[in-house]
């Protein structure tokens, strides 16, 4: 006979299932991004659904959306309602354009990276050449011809 599925986690239970350090569910806690109730012990209990709230966030976190933003998307879910497959498609969907923006960058550094770093140290050969005189600086402090458009 097979045991019955609980309808509730500890959080060692969901750090177990989801793979997250539980000083990583404690963090999503208390920016909002999960919830829980407590026993009359003080201890965490998590939904069962939370694992697919927990999988939305790490899944977003991992093409780089900051947590501030992943929480603005959780905010429109009902209390208790974990995302959906649609509500993943909706998300990805707004979250395209920053994701093309970050891949636009990140090929133009892996373009520029080799040839000038773009920080007017003036140490490569080529910082004569790219930036004479090390007018970049004027522009600011950091690579900045990595950071330009």
């Amino acid at each position: 006979m097979s045991e019955a599925i609980a309808k509730e986690l500890t959080i060692g239970e969901l750090s177990e299932r989801s793979g997250v350090p539980a000083s990583a569910l404690r963090f999503y806690e208390r920016q909002g991004l999960i919830d829980s109730r407590r026993t009359t012990g003080n201890q965490r209990r998590y939904h069962r659904t939370t694992l697919r709230r927990v999988a939305f966030i790490r899944a977003s976190q991992s093409v780089g959306i900051p947590l501030s933003v992943i929480g603005g998307v959780l905010a429109f879910l009902p209390e208790g309602v974990p995302p959906t497959r649609e509500f993943w498609v909706r998300a990805s969907e707004c979250w395209s354009e920053e994701i093309n923006a970050r891949i636009e960058r990140m090929e133009r550094m892996r373009d520029r990276f080799t040839e000038c770093i773009g920080c007017g140290c003036l140490s490569f050969e080529q910082c004569v050449l790219v930036n004479p005189g090390d007018t970049l600086a004027q522009q600011g402090p950091g690579p900045r011809r990595l950071l330009e458009p």
